[in-house]
């Protein structure tokens, strides 16, 4: 077996490789992508970080590719549907760098308050500025937390044990857990009005980018303090500027950028801007973790066929993996479209498969089912082996029925999302062999095929709804590939479901939101 680093990588990772009977291993970093492309079709296995980008080109020439290897959690840089496609496995290592990454988030903190960098950065220049640098204590002070996943949920901890008063917001997760955890659960508006500091934990998604912009800085305590040690962009950077030069804002810390490196810009040149170049990851624990960790996971798989830490398929092979395949594809396109149509925290799941499965174990398709649902929330820290743990760690409960009659399908799933606030149902089949379907959303029926941009809309079923919808769409510009009515099986309402050739833009959507016959306008992913 033949691997290619091309990323770099801790020396442990690399003997592990070295020392395996069978493997042979190539470390070349800094490849140009025609290098890279050049080469890549001799090797079993690439093993990268963030820097190597695995692109559809790159994947069309590596005939050879079972297997690519993250050090790492962000898989930003490579196209899984593409490496899905030719039946390569994509493998991350989510937790080993999470301490590191949440004690880099405290250091910066403290180096914000007690202003190290500046103390450091003066007496280095032979000033002696004691007075200018006086600072501040944690203790009894407020930390925001803005999500309370792995990282997250490690910072609370480690705030609590420096006696500050913590408080928690995670849509995602149930009040339930987070005080269990024994910290006080908020919503954002209430967060951003007592937080001393604020401190951000969550993932880049369509979202959270820009969420923490002028109109949220404007909320929050005059002099509070920001640290950002999760994803570039989640700030508006130039918003930050603006609330620290007014000093709305006391101070920053940035681990992350929308531009990476960021350049010279003046939120970097600002006093009060503490900032480190993404060193989240790096320490020497970390980068050791990961490297051993993906090391052991793919000799394991080309050895032995074990999938640990996939973000594109199930541990399931061979002969059962052929069968379950068109399932496993039909669940995930269900949970993330339950995703996108719910609301959140979800109290609980509940999966109903009526017909005919032929028997099979169902339970890689429930798990393919929740990896779907949480992929659009916590995105690259889901995968098949964690995704009922990460749900039952926020609070969801997973049920499952089986039902061997089925009145119009030969086999059927049906998934109930139930929140505090609303239940949302997806039902889906396979058309033929393999094809999937989604057949009923909530009380309607439809038959849609679960891909690509898409809207939806709930509207009275009246003449002129359709033709003002597709006027509007034609005016703007946005081609429509497919239309489909469903009907509510009792009442005067149906549902349009659209598949558009780009994303349809904001202001789009609401010129939508405003006709008269239309009652509700939700856009998809999948």
């Amino acid at each position: 077996m033949k691997v290619l680093i091309s990323d770099n990588l801790d020396e442990a990772g690399i003997k592990m490789f070295q020392q395996e009977e069978g493997f042979e291993v190539d470390v070349n970093i800094g490849l140009s992508p025609d290098e890279l492309k050049a080469s890549i079709g001799k090797y079993d296995a690439l093993v990268i970080r963030s820097a190597t980008q695995v692109t559809d080109e790159l994947m069309k020439e590596a005939t050879r590719l079972k297997v690519i290897g993250r050090a790492g959690i962000g898989l930003d840089n490579v196209d899984i549907p593409s490496a899905s496609k030719k039946g390569i496995v994509v493998m991350n290592t989510p937790g080993g760098n999470v301490i590191t990454a949440a004690e880099h988030s405290i250091a910066l903190m403290l180096s914000l308050t007690r202003n190290i960098p500046m103390g450091t950065s003066s007496l280095k220049d032979g000033r002696w500025e004691k007075k200018n640098l006086q600072g501040k204590e944690l203790f009894n002070k407020i930390l925001g937390v803005i999500g309370f996943g792995k990282i997250g949920s490690i910072v609370a901890d480690r705030a609590r044990g420096l006696k500050m008063q913590v408080v928690v917001y995670d849509p995602c997760v149930t009040p339930e857990r987070i005080e269990k955890a024994g910290f006080k659960c908020v919503s954002l508006e209430e967060l951003y009005k007592i937080a001393d500091y604020i401190t951000v934990h969550v993932p880049s998604l369509k979202e959270t980018v820009g969420m923490i912009n002028k109109e949220a800085f404007d909320k929050m305590k005059e002099g509070v303090m920001i640290i950002n040690c999760a994803r570039g962009g989640i700030i508006k950077e130039n918003d930050l500027y603006e609330a620290m030069k007014s000093g709305k804002v006391d101070g920053a810390a940035l681990d992350v950028f929308e531009v990476e490196p960021p350049g010279k810009s003046p939120l970097i040149g600002m006093d009060r801007l503490v900032c480190t170049p993404h060193l989240g990851a790096s320490t020497q624990e970390a980068q050791t973790n990961v490297a051993v960790a993906i090391a052991g996971q793919i000799i394991d798989y080309l050895k032995n066929g074990t999938i640990i830490n996939a973000v594109n398929t199930s541990s399931v092979t061979g002969e059962i993996m052929r069968k379950l395949g068109p399932f496993l594809t039909l669940a995930e396109k269900i949970g993330c479209f339950l995703a996108q149509l719910s609301s959140w925290p979800l109290k609980e799941v509940v999966i109903d498969y009526t017909g005919d499965f032929k028997g099979l174990d169902l339970s890689p398709v429930s798990i393919a089912l929740m990896k779907g649902l949480l992929t659009p929330v916590v995105k690259d820290d889901v995968n098949f082996v964690n995704a009922i743990i990460l749900a039952k760690e926020r609070g969801v409960r997973v049920t499952e029925t089986t039902n061997a009659e089925s009145e119009d399908y030969l086999n059927l799933i049906t998934v109930r999302a139930i929140s505090t606030e609303t239940t949302s149902t997806v039902a889906g089949t396979l058309f033929g062999k393999k094809e999937p379907r989604v057949v009923r959303l909530n009380n309607f029926r439809v038959e849609m095929v679960p891909q690509g941009h898409l809207i939806l809309i709930n509207n009275i079923d009246k003449p002129g709804a359709i033709g003002t919808i597709g006027m509007i769409l034609g005016e703007n510009d946005i081609n429509i590939d497919l239309m489909q009515v469903g009907q509510e099986k009792e009442g005067e309402k149906n549902i349009i479901f659209l598949r558009t050739d780009m994303p349809i833009p904001n202001d789009v959507l609401e010129k939508l939101r405003s006709l008269p016959l239309v009652k509700c306008v939700t856009s998809f992913e999948l």
